[in-house]
C-alpha cells in the first residue's frame, strides 16, 4: 500500500523542539465519552508514567517529536541487507514511545489475569465502560512451557509472544487506560531508534561502543536482561538495540521500500497486518544476535520455525516456543492516523 506524500520538510527536529512542533496540532481539551479517547492537549506532550488501572504496575512513556528522515540504510553501510533499501524519505508525526520494552510485570496483567466475576455474584464489582471492554478482549491461552524460559521475571522484558498477542495486549491496555496504545509502525520504530542519527547506530558507526547501550551475543551471556540497564539513546529510549528484538505493526515484505518514492516523503507509511500469522517485522536485534543485526535499519521477518517445537494442532496463536529473543514496546500517537484507527489483529485460531 502506497502512503500519501507531501513535500520534503525539515529533516530532523531535536528534543528541544517537541513542544514547539506539538503546538501545530490542535486537540480537544475534553475527550469524547468513549472507552478510548484521543490524546491530550499540546502542552501535555511530555514524558509521563502510566499506571495500569487496578494495579501498582507503572511504565514510562517518552515524547518523540515529529519530523522527516531517511529510512533504510545506504548501500555503503557495512553488513546491510538488500531489504534495507532503497533509502527513502519518511515523514513521522509526534508520538509517545515506551521508555523500555514491555516487561513481564506489565504483560502478566493481560496474559495471566484472574477470570472476571459474573454480575450479581458476591465478588462482582461495577466496572467502567473501558474496563468492561478490556475484560471482553480474548486473553492468551496457557503457554506450552514456562514463558520466561527461566531467564527471569521481575523487570525483565516479556518474551515469546506472537505478533497477534502483542497486538491484543495493546488493545487491552488501550481499553484499560482510556489512551490509545499500539505497536509502533516500522517507520516509527526506526525513526525513534535513530533519534536523529544517519549512522548505523544512534551513537555512530563504531561497533566497539555498542556494549555501552546494548545487550547482544558478545556481552549478554546467552540471556535477556532486565530493562534499562544500559545507556538510553538521546531521546531517552532504553534497549532499542539488543536485549530483545521488538515486534512492529507491519507485515514483512522484502520489496516494500521499492514501492515508496525515493525523493518525495511518504507520510506515516505502514504495511497493514492481515489474517496471516507470518511474516511480520521485528526490529532492533536481540541478546542472541551479532552486532550487525542490531543496526537501526536492520530488518527481520518472523517464520513458522519460531514455533517448531509447539506440538499443538493447530499451533498456538499466542505463544512461540522457539522465539525467546522476541518482545515488544508500545507507542501512543498524539493524533492517530486514519488507517490505524480501531485496528485489531485479524488472526484467528483455526475453526474460529
Amino acid at each position: 500500500m502506497k502512503a500519501r506524500r507531501r513535500p520534503l520538510g525539515r529533516s530532523f527536529l531535536p528534543p528541544a523542539s517537541c513542544l514547539v512542533l506539538a503546538a501545530y496540532f490542535s486537540f480537544a481539551r475534553h475527550p469524547a465519552p468513549s472507552a478510548v479517547r484521543e490524546s491530550p492537549a499540546a502542552e501535555e506532550f511530555k514524558p509521563y508514567m502510566e499506571t495500569i488501572p487496578g494495579t501498582q504496575v507503572k511504565f514510562g512513556m517518552v515524547p518523540i517529536p515529529g519530523g522527516t528522515f531517511l529510512m533504510g540504510s545506504p548501500s555503503s553501510e557495512p553488513h546491510r541487507s538488500p531489504d534495507e533499501g532503497p533509502q527513502h524519505p519518511v515523514t513521522i508525526h509526534p508520538f509517545w514511545m515506551g521508555q523500555a520494552e514491555v516487561t513481564w510485570d506489565e504483560y502478566d496483567r493481560f496474559a495471566f489475569a484472574l477470570g472476571i466475576k459474573k454480575p450479581g455474584s458476591a465478588d462482582h464489582v461495577q466496572k467502567s465502560e473501558g474496563e468492561n471492554i478490556a475484560d471482553a478482549i480474548t486473553r492468551p491461552t496457557p503457554p506450552y512451557a514456562d514463558p520466561t524460559f527461566g531467564f527471569g521475571h521481575d523487570g525483565y522484558p516479556a518474551i515469546s509472544m506472537t505478533h497477534h498477542a502483542a497486538m491484543e495486549y495493546t488493545r487491552w491496555l488501550s481499553a484499560k487506560t482510556g489512551n490509545i496504545y499500539r505497536l509502533p509502525t516500522e517507520a516509527e520504530w526506526e525513526y525513534a531508534c535513530r533519534a536523529g542519527a544517519k549512522t548505523a547506530f544512534s551513537f555512530g558507526d563504531d561497533l566497539e561502543k555498542l556494549s555501552e547501550s546494548a545487550w547482544f551475543n558478545r556481552n549478554a551471556e546467552s540471556r535477556p536482561h532486565q530493562v534499562e540497564k544500559k545507556k538510553p539513546n538521546v531521546w531517552g529510549l532504553y534497549d532499542m538495540n539488543g536485549n530483545v528484538a521488538e515486534w512492529v505493526l507491519d507485515r514483512y515484505n522484502k520489496d516494500f521500500y521499492k514501492t515508496l518514492d525515493s525523493h518525495i516523503p511518504a507520510e506515516s507509511p505502514v504495511l497493514l497486518p492481515t489474517e496471516m500469522e507470518y511474516p511480520y517485522v521485528v526490529r532492533g536485534g536481540s541478546w542472541a544476535d551479532d552486532a550487525p543485526l542490531l543496526r537501526c535499519a536492520a530488518r527481520r521477518a518472523s517464520t513458522e520455525d519460531w514455533s517448531r517445537q509447539d506440538p499443538q494442532l493447530p499451533q498456538s496463536i499466542w505463544w512461540h516456543t522457539d522465539a525467546t529473543f522476541v518482545g515488544f514496546r508500545i507507542v501512543r500517537p498524539v493524533q492517530e492516523q486514519e488507517n490505524l484507527r480501531g485496528l485489531k489483529s485479524r488472526v484467528k485460531k483455526l475453526g474460529d
